[in-house]
């Protein structure tokens, strides 16, 4: 989110708060991307927060709520208020459950495992509409075909991160095997480490595709874990991935903190990977 907006945003999700009975005298920031996330205090609230035209909020909680009631390691909203979306001055705000941090904060690459495989069984149990996993590909693709979009993607770049889309996303594509609802993004940093075990936050991004997909987002010691993996599949679909979020780090209106930066080294792990095993040869 803008820094303009972000004390706009700030005074929507507290103002929503008080209005509902919660008591508000501060809102702390945890994260600021496409979203603003914010702790709000005494009452100890998470609130999400995002512009109006950018959010999916509606759908983020009806799948929580679905994969709450199955028992599945995801956070809960607050039981506190009724669970819906808010809207305020432009902006769409939900209020989550907080979760203490668990000491230490890191999570096993086993645990990690176990949890998103808890995830992905409890996804299995609901039914809700949910873009395929291609659908973000294209995205990416179109990305990388407007020089509008991404004006400072270097054409050497620019092929580069075209071939790779168009090429793994056949190679994946045309590998068949089951595919089932995902989290989408299940990165490190959309698991909180609780007290009560890992729980996936972010749902937002939920798509359709084969766990591979999923495994993609976490770190490579998670997939030595999970079982039943097609490793050639988890391979391709890092690749995959990769590609995908380094188109975004060029996109002229990214908000990703050091996202240029960010998108330069990632260009060269894709080299590196590519040149290492080429794309979609069998391993």
């Amino acid at each position: 989110m803008q820094a303009s907006e972000v004390a706009r945003a700030v005074a929507a999700a507290g103002s929503i708060a008080s209005s509902l009975g919660l008591t508000v005298e501060d809102a702390i920031v945890l994260q600021n991307s496409n979203k603003l996330t914010l702790r709000l205090v005494p009452c100890d609230v998470l609130a999400r927060v995002a512009p109006v035209a950018d959010q999916v909020a509606a759908f983020e909680i009806d799948v929580a709520q679905r994969l709450a009631g199955s028992g599945s390691p995801v956070a809960v909203l607050e039981p506190r208020v009724e669970p819906r979306v808010h809207e305020r001055d432009g902006f769409v705000v939900t209020l989550w459950t907080y979760y203490e941090p668990a000491a230490p904060q890191e999570i096993s690459p086993a645990g990690y495992a176990r949890a998103l495989e808890r995830l992905h069984a409890g996804m299995r149990t609901i039914d809700v509409p949910a873009p395929h996993f291609t659908d973000r590909i294209e995205q990416a693709q179109r990305l990388v075909a407007s020089r509008d979009r991404t004006p400072a993607l270097a054409e050497a770049d620019r092929e580069l991160l075209g071939d790779t889309l168009r090429s793994l996303r056949r190679a994946v594509g045309e590998h068949g095997g089951d595919e089932q609802l995902l989290h989408g993004d299940p990165h490190p940093g959309n698991v909180l480490a609780t007290k009560t075990g890992p729980l996936f936050v972010d749902l937002e991004t939920c798509c359709r595709g084969p766990v591979e997909f999923d495994l993609a987002h976490a770190p490579e010691e998670v997939g030595e874990h999970y079982p039943g993996v097609d490793h050639r599949l988890l391979r391709d679909c890092r690749i995959l991935m990769l590609a995908m979020i380094t188109t975004w780090r060029w996109d002229r209106d990214d908000q990703f903190p050091d996202g240029r930066r960010q998108g330069t080294e990632w260009l060269g792990r894709i080299r590196a990977a590519l040149d290492r095993d080429g794309p979609g040869t069998p391993g």
